[in-house]
């Protein structure tokens, strides 16, 4: 009962919510209502009278504009053939009015996780062992011991490099299972999965045969109950699903089995999860469902029933609208004339698309009146709070991750960060070339990167003014060189304006380039000339000789500079341009092929880096964050392969995505049938030869594409099968969430490495 009565409360929340943030919705949310009608009708202007029949239709009054822009506000963007005028205004919205209308989405959710999370928080009966336990070593030499040793990479060279192996051969094995589902590639590389299997069963009886060993199994009773435990484990039926549909197909030829091969081809996609006995990350998932069981327990049951009562709501809502017409939908009975009448035929088929509109996508707007008007609601209110235990997983798994790397450098500080702070306070060395190069070096430093107080010349200022302007200006014309009737009004001929003007930025920028390796000596960014030379010295695994006043050390000093962030990126700024005057002047380049070096010159936006610090802490980014990188990333590589494989083997036939001629009727008769009376789009094409195809989730590769498109957020189909709805299902309630995780993970890495978040000390 308490139980129960603690689940009950989840709604009462909302009225704690609402009255302790009231102030600030009432301002935020009339805000947000100022912004909707003030675009709605700017869009309603501009797109009434498109030619675009679509545009025309939605934006015909301005209620009809007020649902899209509706959806614009919350970050959608499901029409886009708008004009010039239309386009500037939806990017404004991208830009600002998206996060302003967010605002009082985000303090109800915000809102209610807190307060669910305060009041329920987890009090675990034990603690969750996040640690993998050490295997440990049999003081006296069995040959069990040995085979457990060697299948798990300890104690020689040899296993080691087995364990290698498996990984290479995981890897190798679902590429070629993905390739051989592409049209003219079934029997490719089939040798490699041969070497694979044979490997893969020496690996699973040497495992076998060493799981008395294994201190997970060797606390039983007897040698035979040690293996029948070890059979029955998860990781053995990975390994047995990973190798016995081949034998099944090489011995049972001509048999069922045989004649589904491209289904247990797929089986080989499981092979990834062997992949977690080395790197834990699907096995991980239970430790999160103990460690935030209350607060999953609250949130979801509040994220499910809203799901349900939405799911209703919108099934009642359309499933008698016919305004607006639809693609057919033949799998639901309806060959052509279709409506959203046909998608919410009961409420078990609103619930998958309920479910992505619940994860803020909105990739169907066909919808009446009443249907909009629930899915503002759904807007405003339910897609914060659905979102909750998802955002609750992602937090856990990153908990859990993380704290089994504890200790590990958070900054991402390597080599060249340790050294630098090193050179804190010290002194540049003195040119090798007298007091009077000493000083132009100075000098030119003094210029560039300002004097070691922070201060500026009047020249250093107007200098990096100029340089900035000249920086903005090269990506500019960049991007209105890529304009036909720019480029074409401008002309083509060599010594254009952009041309001229192009080789004014080059004479500059070497000017730049050039000052700053004549200045490296007095760098601090250059370690003031050391010997590094090489990626070694960066790794530390090189002596780093002193720093002495000799020729070769000045070279090396600068050389260093060269190949530092902003070396590489003034170089890549210059070059490309002197290689293309060389070959234009020897006639080995025409118009077609200068344009390839011309778009080097957009990486002169990176030259910013000299005002504001990002790409440059990319690396350290990666190294503060690798340990959490490899769990959270591998469990995305599993959820992004494993959800395509069952998409590929649920919609690979499905009607709803096939496209024939047009002389091929929809629905036929018993002698001549249909576009949609196959049951696969290749018995269709063996009586319409070439005529009939699948427009997505043709092969793996293609519905790889989409499954990663779906995780981003975007649902770019929708009328699945009834199994393919379930994998959608769990791509909304959970695939999404923990698929995001390395990407947040890069983030909070990021915020640490800037320093995002501490306290400032100016």
């Amino acid at each position: 009962m308490t139980s129960m009565f603690s689940i009950l409360r989840a709604f009462s929340t909302f009225n704690d919510v609402l009255r302790e943030t009231a102030d600030v919705l009432v301002v935020t949310g009339f805000s947000a209502l100022l912004l909707w009608i003030f675009f709605a009708s700017i869009l309603y202007y501009t797109e009434r009278g498109s030619l675009d029949e679509e545009m025309s239709m939605y934006y015909k009054t301005i209620p009809d504009a007020m649902w899209i822009t509706l959806l614009n506000l919350s970050g959608e963007c499901p029409l886009a053939h708008y004009s010039n005028v239309g386009k500037v205004v939806v990017g404004i919205i991208g830009v600002f009015a998206t996060a302003v209308f967010g605002v009082p989405i985000g303090l109800l959710g915000a809102g209610f996780e807190e307060l669910v999370t305060s009041e329920n928080a987890d009090t675990p009966d034990e603690e969750v062992n996040v640690n993998q336990s050490s295997p440990t070593r049999s003081n006296s030499w069995t040959f069990e011991t040995a085979c457990y040793q060697f299948a798990n990479g300890i104690g020689s060279s040899m296993s080691t490099m087995f364990e290698l192996s498996i990984y290479a051969l995981i890897a190798a094995t679902v590429t070629v299972g993905i390739i051989q589902t592409v049209p003219g590639y079934e029997d490719a590389f089939s040798k490699v999965e041969l070497v694979a299997v044979l490997v893969f069963t020496f690996e699973y009886l040497i495992r076998f045969v060493g799981a008395g060993a294994d201190p997970e199994f060797s606390n039983a009773s007897n040698p035979l109950t040690v293996r029948i435990r070890y059979l029955f484990s998860f990781y053995s039926i990975i390994d047995l699903l990973a190798i016995v549909p081949f034998y099944l197909a090489y011995y049972m030829p001509n048999s069922w089995i045989d004649a589904h091969d491209e289904y247990f081809r797929m089986c080989r996609v499981m092979r990834l999860l062997k992949l977690d006995k080395y790197v834990p990350s699907i096995s991980l998932v239970d430790d999160v469902f103990r460690l935030k069981r209350k607060v999953l327990t609250i949130s979801c049951f509040a994220a499910g029933t809203l799901w349900i009562l939405f799911s209703a709501a919108m099934y009642v809502a359309e499933r008698d609208d016919d305004s607006i017409e639809i693609d057919p939908l033949p799998l639901y009975g309806c060959a052509e004339g279709c409506f959203m009448s046909d998608r919410f035929f009961n409420i078990f088929a609103s619930i998958p698309l309920t479910g992505i509109h619940l994860t803020g996508d909105f990739p169907m707007v066909e919808y009446g009146s009443w249907g909009r008007f629930i899915l503002f609601f759904i807007v405003i209110a339910a897609v914060g709070v659905v979102s909750i235990p998802s955002g609750v997983m992602a937090s856990g798994f990153s908990q859990i991750v993380q704290s089994k790397t504890k200790g590990n450098n958070p900054r991402g500080d390597d080599w060249y960060d340790v050294q630098y702070q090193l050179l804190e306070g010290s002194k540049p060395p003195q040119s090798i070339f007298g007091l009077r190069v000493d000083a132009m070096q100075m000098s030119v430093k003094e210029y560039l990167d300002g004097k070691p107080d922070g201060s500026r010349s009047q020249l250093s200022k107007i200098g990096r003014l100029s340089f900035f302007s000249l920086i903005i200006a090269n990506v500019v014309a960049v991007i209105l060189e890529s304009v036909p009737e720019i480029d074409e009004r401008v002309g083509n001929s060599r010594g254009n304006i952009f041309d001229s003007f192009e080789a004014w930025s080059v004479f500059f920028f070497t000017i730049d380039y050039i000052l700053r390796l004549f200045s490296a000596r007095k760098s601090r960014e250059a370690l003031y000339s050391p010997w590094v030379y090489s990626s070694e010295h960066n790794r530390g695994l090189l002596p780093i000789p002193e720093c002495k006043h000799s020729l070769t050390t000045y070279f090396f000093s600068s050389s260093y500079t060269a190949v530092t962030f902003f070396g590489i990126v003034d170089l890549v700024s210059i070059f490309p341009w002197y290689i293309q005057i060389m070959l234009a002047t020897t006639g080995h380049l025409n118009g077609d092929e200068a344009r390839i070096f011309r778009i080097f010159r957009i990486f002169r936006v990176l030259q910013l880096e000299d005002f504001v610090i990002a790409f440059s802490k990319l690396d350290n980014v990666f190294r503060a964050s690798k340990d959490v990188l490899k769990a959270t990333g591998l469990m995305a590589v599993i959820i992004w392969v494993g959800a395509s494989a069952l998409f590929f083997i649920f919609e690979e036939n499905n009607p709803n995505f096939r496209q024939c001629d047009d002389s091929i009727p929809p629905v036929g008769t018993e002698s001549v049938p249909g576009c949609y009376d196959f049951n696969s789009t290749a018995a269709c094409n063996d009586f319409y030869p070439d005529m009939c195809s699948q427009v997505i989730f043709t092969n793996m590769p293609n519905t790889m594409f989409y499954v990663s498109v779906f995780l981003g957020g975007d649902w770019g189909a929708v009328d699945f099968t009834w199994q393919g709805k379930l994998v959608c299902m769990f791509l909304c309630v959970a695939g999404i969430a923990l698929y995001s995780i390395p990407v947040g993970t890069l983030f909070d890495a990021f915020a640490g490495v800037v320093g995002l978040g501490e306290e400032d000390d100016d």
